[in-house]
């Protein structure tokens, strides 16, 4: 009998013991899963990220081997043989003039107003309520004048302004690099904080580049820069800006942008990219 309470006795004893390591157990087992759950999170983000990169280099290289389209060469004019004194000349023809033809944009129709709510119905207040509130108001000294509404602009079109920027891009890319380094200027210019005026900016100076406007090319990019600090494009316009001030025979300002570029944005892409070019650069 004693030898059971003391078998009892120690089963009571290590109870909450057992309690406790099960405890522990199930608390480790959430944190880890919290843990596995930030890191998935994170490199979901990363992929979606890399993956934006790479559609933006695919269309700056396709952006870099287009060139500026040109006019074919006019044949050589054949003189011809001298016509006998008896046969008159032709008259010369005239020289028709060809007009320049203007670009013409077309802007997004705005959508019509919201309808308001017509619910709720209206009910005259009765004339013994008008004349007490008129009393008991008092009479201004000067009549105030009252300001007119202003109406709220007209929704942007999101479909249109992204079939505007894709068929900019395209100009790029089929050789009207002019037409297109302009109509991405001008997105840029009207629709500021459209999402996609960042890389607007960044395909403009691209296609300056092809064009040689490094000069050009490097206003654009500091522009990019400074207005979007934020955007997905910023890297990549720091290492283009990088590239214009090496053509311009700036050497130490393409080294400055390269160590900003590993300093601030460490273990990215970009990153490495300019630590590359910047062993280069190495007298």
């Amino acid at each position: 009998m004693l030898e059971r309470l003391l078998i009892i006795r120690r089963l009571i004893a290590v109870a909450p013991l057992c309690a406790l390591v099960a405890c522990a157990t199930d608390s480790a087992t959430k944190a880890d899963m919290d843990a596995l759950r930030g890191e998935l999170r994170a490199m979901r983000e990363q992929q979606a990220r890399t993956s934006e990169r790479l559609e933006r280099l695919e269309r700056s290289n396709s952006v870099l081997r287009a060139r500026p389209t040109q006019t074919p060469a006019a044949a050589p004019t054949q003189v011809p043989a001298q016509a006998p004194a008896s046969q008159a000349a032709p008259p010369p023809q005239k020289k028709v003039d060809v007009p320049d033809l203007t670009v013409v944009k077309l802007k997004p129709k705005s959508e019509p107003a919201p309808s308001l709510p017509t619910r709720v119905a209206v009910v005259e207040p009765e004339q013994e309520q008008v004349e007490l509130f008129v009393s008991s108001s008092p009479e201004p000294s000067e009549p105030t004048p009252k300001s007119e509404p202003v109406p709220a602009p007209p929704p942007a079109n999101t479909a249109a302004l992204d079939a505007e920027f894709e068929q900019a891009v395209s100009a790029l890319r089929t050789g009207n690099v002019e037409q297109g380094v302009a109509r991405l200027q001008a997105f840029a210019d009207q629709n500021p904080r459209h999402s996609r005026a960042d890389n607007a900016l960044y395909f403009a100076g691209l296609g300056m580049i092809g064009l040689n406007d490094n000069e050009g090319a490097s206003l654009v990019f500091e522009r990019l820069i400074e207005t979007y600090p934020a955007g997905d494009a910023v890297l990549d316009g720091m290492l283009r800006l990088a590239e214009c001030r090496l053509k311009l025979n700036q050497r130490e300002d393409a080294r400055a942008l390269y160590t900003r570029v590993i300093t601030q944005f460490p273990g990215t892409a970009a990153a490495t990219q300019a630590e590359q070019r910047l062993a280069s650069l190495s007298p």
